[in-house]
């Protein structure tokens, strides 16, 4: 595990008008950490809202950065440049069209595959920083992309998106840990469907035995 402090930011768009989109699944997965390890109240800085706490007792700064998602990288840099981060110490957590709903992918570097946020945070830090990507699905046709990300999620996503962030929040001391692989096995099963069991085969009759006569008969 790293000496730094990790960074984890959430991508999104500020505002009351984006809160519940698709695109801001990012910040969702933040305010889950932020509550279920009781992080300190949010603060501005960093051109965002940063809260700091701990996670399996590391220092950890969760951020929400307040420039709007194509921005995202002037507040990510700014708190990498002034906390001194190394590439492995930020995660950033965002929406990602291409994995079906409810899946989630974690690692290191990569290509931005037309994320806007992403897209600024490279320019800004270089590739090699963490990402956690959380499907939210793709509607069909590429130029309804933009539209499905800047809506509310349906209010059947709610089944999968609860326990997902919940799942997330269990799992966040492997993301702690610089442990991606745990991170995306422990969240994995976390969500993974109950099957149902099968009920159990009754007992199978024995042979009947012959009623015996009386003697004499």
């Amino acid at each position: 595990m790293s000496d730094s402090p990790l960074l984890i930011a959430g991508l999104g768009n500020p505002g009351e008008k984006y809160a519940r989109h698709r695109h801001n699944v990012g910040f969702m997965a933040v305010d889950a950490i932020a509550a279920r390890y009781r992080f300190a109240p949010y603060r501005p800085r960093y051109h965002g809202f940063i809260a700091e706490g701990a996670i399996a007792g590391r220092k950890t700064l969760l951020l929400k950065p307040m420039t709007f998602m194509n921005e995202s990288g002037l507040s990510v840099g700014e708190a990498a440049r002034y906390l001194k981060l190394p590439p492995e110490a930020v995660v950033v957590v965002h929406d990602e069209v291409d994995l079906v709903p409810g899946k989630i992918r974690a690692k290191a570097g990569g290509s931005d595959a037309g994320h806007n946020g992403l897209r600024s945070v490279t320019s800004v830090i270089g590739p090699d920083y963490r990402r956690v990507r959380i499907g939210v699905g793709h509607p069909g046709v590429p130029a309804m992309v933009h539209t499905h990300v800047l809506r509310d999620f349906a209010k059947l996503d709610y089944e999968w998106l609860t326990p997902l962030l919940e799942a997330i929040t269990e799992a966040a001391p492997y993301l702690a840990a610089d442990d991606d692989a745990g991170f995306m096995n422990r969240v994995a099963l976390l969500t993974k469907p109950q099957r149902p069991q099968k009920p159990k085969p009754e007992p199978k009759p024995g042979p009947k035995s012959e009623e015996k006569k009386p003697d004499g008969l």
